[in-house]
């Protein structure tokens, strides 16, 4: 990595894991356990500037990222293609380049995007405070000053078992049938404006989801819909679906697991198919476009490999005529903002994006910056990704990790201890 005589160096990197309160939410492989897991990644430099970057925090991942953390300080944060060579010795060295894996859905088959991903986003970041102009500066400027979000519905128990009575232990509420969708997609829409709503299926029977959709459709007869049931059906299924759901959803997304399956199901149905699944890195592109397997690409910076790979993403999608959108996890206030800049800077963003973001109750970020307005948030004009670290609420969710004792994210080890029968849904309807 070299650079100029002027250029500011990184002098040491903090990798921070922290862990928030994350409510019973279901889904295919199980339920959300009672803390979700992110890591606060710090670039400093000697001239005193920091950047923030954020990602998931399972055990195997903090240590990819300790070693990148370890070999960083003395190089230029301007680099980013050194970074990306650096993160490509690193992890030969640590770990044979293997594969990653997060929360039992997402499979990659190299670790590099997603280590690489939060440690760019953090050179960006100071570069930007550098320049003192925001990151979406960098990314060719903002062509959007505020940004659409998609309110995120799931079905839910009322609390985690073993909570206090077992009673409710957050606002929402019990979400198990579609009179209960319809009350939490109200509070949604009340509480964050959201102009467009998705539900977490591959929990219940197909019948049954398809109904929560149309009594969503009944209360919300103008906004768009989505359905997610991360590969729980059959191709057959994902038909039948389509056909009852057609004029009502904007877009199926993953209702059928793989490149092949999507494409069988994307042959036989004219609702656009989205995925972030079976298309979650470069390699997974050409096969699915050659088989017209999905119209929709959900991108994600922290799996794709950083802001600048994700806006290489939406010019792919681009030139194929596909739709963009953005995927979500349990994510915090560093992951939104780059989220924002990222999605107002690339022109194709078609769809309004996905974010967990009214689900927590924590926060490492100082608030006032990234609060959602009819549905969307305004893309932050400071310096930067425009958010600043809280450290003492930075302190308090990293005790939270210490003392949580959840090292990694397994919605199926965590439903099986409460239902010991339960199996995957997966290609199970």
């Amino acid at each position: 990595m070299s650079g100029g005589p002027h250029h500011s160096r990184i002098s040491k990197v903090v990798v921070t894991p922290v862990a928030f309160a994350d409510p019973p939410l279901l889904n295919v492989v199980g339920v959300h356990q009672p803390w979700a897991l992110r890591a606060i990644v710090e670039i400093h430099t000697d001239t005193g500037l920091v950047g923030l970057g954020e990602t998931y925090a399972d055990e195997t991942h903090l240590a990819r990222l300790d070693a990148v953390a370890a070999a960083l300080p003395g190089t230029d944060p301007y680099d980013t293609h050194g970074l990306r060579r650096l993160v490509v010795d690193v992890l030969g060295k640590e770990t044979g380049g293997a594969g990653a894996s997060f929360g039992g859905m997402l499979d990659v088959s190299s670790a590099v995007d997603t280590v690489y991903s939060p440690f760019e986003v953090a050179c960006l970041d100071l570069v930007a405070r550098e320049a003192d102009r925001p990151v979406s500066d960098l990314l060719g400027g903002a062509v959007r000053d505020r940004v659409p979000f998609s309110g995120y519905l799931f079905y839910k128990w009322v609390g985690h078992p073993g909570s206090t009575n077992n009673g409710p232990d957050d606002a929402w509420g019990e979400a198990l049938n579609p009179d209960q969708i319809v009350a939490q997609a109200n509070r949604m829409v009340d509480g964050w404006g959201f102009g467009s709503l998705k539900l977490k299926g591959g929990v219940f029977h197909p019948d049954e989801e398809c109904a929560a959709i149309e009594a969503l459709r009944d209360a919300f007869p103008d906004l768009p819909l989505r359905l997610d049931p991360n590969g729980a059906w059959t191709p057959e299924t994902s038909v039948k679906v389509a056909e009852r759901l057609a004029g009502v959803v904007e877009y199926l997304e993953d209702p059928t697991p793989g490149i092949e399956g999507m494409a069988q199901v994307a042959a036989r149905t004219d609702v656009p198919l989205a995925t972030n699944m079976c298309v979650i890195a470069f390699e997974h592109l050409k096969p699915a476009i050659a088989a017209d397997a999905v119209q929709i690409v959900l991108s994600d910076h922290h799996l794709w490999g950083g802001l600048r790979r994700s806006a290489l993403l939406g010019g792919i999608t681009d030139t194929f005529g596909m739709g963009l959108s953005m995927h979500s996890n349990s994510h915090l206030g560093v992951s939104l903002a780059a989220m924002v800049h990222l999605a107002a800077a690339t022109p194709n963003l078609t769809y309004a994006c996905d974010t967990h973001y009214p689900w927590k109750t924590q926060d490492v970020v100082r608030p006032g910056v990234l609060d959602f307005e009819d549905g969307a948030v305004a893309v932050p004009t400071g310096p930067g990704l425009g958010v600043e670290l809280d450290r003492d609420l930075l302190g308090e969710l990293h005790e939270q990790y210490l003392t949580c004792g959840v090292r990694r994210r397994e919605d199926t080890v965590y439903m099986r201890s409460i239902h010991p029968d339960f199996t995957p849904n997966t290609s199970r309807w």
